[in-house]
């Protein structure tokens, strides 16, 4: 064996390895994880308007009064990952954690209004930051502080275990292996090294402008209806997937593996599901930096 092949061959080894201790790291050191939603944030800005543009270039002069240095807001992708970086500092922001999921049982009819009690759940978080937002009236901060949680929402809604799961905390409670790669949960793969893969391996880049006929087929839709799609991918394409059986068909077990067969019919999911998040995050930030973009209160 030649010193050049050997050479090769180790070259290969140290990157495998690289790799895999890339994959091992804890889900919030990788952290859909901050790869996702950093990318449904790009995808969301090659979409907007300018005025849009302009309005999101404001608001981002106004971190320093978010009070949250070490969690940095000076781009919109950084604002997509602001309320995962903030729930580090428990005693201050630990009321917010509920606001990342609207997990329902997929072994049960869904009901768009079960477990979120007070507006504490993913979907009513969309809908409430969207509101303040586009409230001008608001001060600066406030808003910078709503687009930050608005733009996240719509990311955590969009994975599939953020709206559906058998009663295993969004799948952290099942064990699960990345094809040989081990210690990780069926979370965490959806989360972090599926939606990755999913990004970094298709032909048509995910960051871009879209037409407007990608926009009409992708970017429809409320906050209640993505939460439906999600829990539905859970129930027909996420557990049926890492278990090989229909998982409302009796017990699963508390640990699986997904194998590259597995993992390549997978792809095309999560690749559609973080456009979908991106483009409809344009929209939402384009109706909310609209003129008169606030509706009228209700009358009681």
């Amino acid at each position: 064996m030649g010193h050049r092949t050997i050479r090769n061959r180790a070259a290969g080894l140290i990157a495998f390895a690289a790799s895999l201790c890339a994959l091992l790291l804890p889900v919030e050191a990788a952290a859909w994880g901050a790869y996702g939603h950093r990318t449904t944030a790009d995808v969301a800005l090659e979409n907007v308007s300018p005025r849009t543009r302009d309005g999101i270039a404001r608001l981002l002069r106004y971190e320093d009064r978010l009070g949250t240095p070490e969690c940095e807001v000076k781009t919109l992708e950084d604002a997509a990952v602001w309320p995962d970086c903030i729930r580090r500092t428990g005693w201050r922001w630990g009321y917010t954690g509920a606001w990342h999921y609207r997990t329902a049982p997929i072994c049960k009819a869904y009901d768009a209004g079960e477990n979120c009690s007070g507006g504490n759940c993913v979907t009513a978080q969309v809908d409430r930051n969207l509101r303040l937002l586009a409230d001008e009236s608001l001060p600066a901060n406030v808003r910078l502080e709503a687009m930050a949680f608005l733009v996240h929402f719509v990311g955590d809604v969009h994975m599939p275990l953020h709206s559906g799961d058998k009663d295993d905390r969004g799948g952290n409670d099942r064990k699960a292996a990345y094809d040989i790669v081990p210690g990780l949960n069926l979370h965490s793969i959806w989360d972090g090294p599926l939606a990755e893969r999913a990004i970094t391996q298709t032909r048509d880049p995910v960051v871009r402008r879209y037409s407007a006929a990608e926009r009409a087929e992708l970017a429809g839709g409320d906050a209640a209806e993505w939460g439906r799609e999600s829990w539905q991918i859970s129930r027909e394409i996420v557990y049926p997937l890492a278990f090989d059986e229909d998982a409302c068909e009796g017990d699963l077990p508390f640990e699986t593996r997904l194998t590259q067969e597995d993992i390549v019919a997978a792809l095309p999911v999560v690749e559609r599901r973080i456009r979908q998040a991106g483009l409809r995050m344009a929209r939402l930030l384009d109706e909310a930096f609209a003129p008169g973009a606030l509706p009228e209160p209700e009358r009681r």
